[in-house]
């Protein structure tokens, strides 16, 4: 079988072990202090990255891309670790990453710049993105990527691939009860929502770091402007979720007595 094009959608969130806290600005909600907070590769795309990476290994031929969009200042902080993992070379889309950017323009500014990947072979493509997002959490935008860009067999809670000589592959998507759907494409175009997969984070590789960095450098410098406007779009009222906390110290409570309270407290 012929190498595959992989290109993983992903973008950089702040580092969740901050405190993030969300406050009106002139263009709409954000957050505050949102450029001097740390970030990281959304987690759920970074599983997409290294899952795509690990199939590029076994199939001959492949290659990988990876399509950024966020600030190229925070990108490039980023991209100073996440390319010491894996092989890759990147797009950059410069523009917001935060969670308050429409689904849609940011689906049609990623499908852009996929559109915009030199020698881009549909027949060997294979969209790689999160299943969910650490700063939207729709489940939205890679849906509209693959529909913008024409790939209509998307799979969903993907833990899995296994790639056939002849090109075809199955996949195990996450369904309720803890199971699995089995399916079976007959290959390329088409995309996967990847879950948290099954392989550990890859170690530090500072010779991957230092070829990967040649590319990301100049792809940074290029970067596409991608302002989502945001146009026509409201938000009523955004605030953190409130903490509530009800602490009773009892002594010497029966069992039964302390599951029937918290089955109350349930139910209520």
């Amino acid at each position: 079988m012929n190498g595959l094009q992989i290109v993983v959608l992903g973008s950089i969130v702040p580092d969740p072990l901050q405190t993030l806290e969300p406050v009106a600005s002139p263009t709409g909600p954000a957050l505050k202090n949102e450029m001097m907070l740390p970030a990281v590769l959304d987690p759920w795309a970074a599983c997409a990255l290294f899952e795509a990476a690990n199939l590029a290994k076994k199939v001959a031929g492949s290659k990988v891309w990876l399509v950024a969009l966020g600030p190229k200042a925070k990108l490039q902080q980023v991209m100073m670790s996440v390319a010491q993992k894996v092989p890759f070379e990147i797009v950059v889309l410069d523009g917001p990453a935060g969670g308050f950017a429409d689904a849609a323009e940011t689906a049609a500014a990623l499908a852009a710049g996929v559109e915009g990947i030199p020698g881009l072979d549909k027949g060997k493509l294979l969209l790689f993105g999160g299943w969910q997002s650490a700063s939207r959490s729709t489940g939205a935008v890679l849906q509209m990527v693959g529909e913008a860009l024409g790939v209509c067999e998307q799979f969903q809670g993907v833990d899995e691939i296994d790639m056939a000589e002849d090109g075809s592959f199955t996949v195990l998507e996450r369904i309720e009860g803890g199971c699995y759907q089995k399916s079976r494409c007959q290959g390329a175009p088409a995309l996967l929502g990847w879950a948290t997969g099954s392989l550990p984070e890859p170690p530090n590789n500072p010779q991957v770091g230092m070829q990967n960095m040649r590319l990301i450098m100049p792809a940074l410098a290029k970067a596409r402007p991608a302002p989502l406007k945001g146009e026509g779009l409201r938000y009523v009222s955004v605030e953190v979720p409130s903490q509530r906390r009800e602490t009773r110290i009892v002594k010497n409570a029966p069992v039964e007595d302390i599951a029937r309270e918290l089955a109350d407290w349930i139910k209520a």
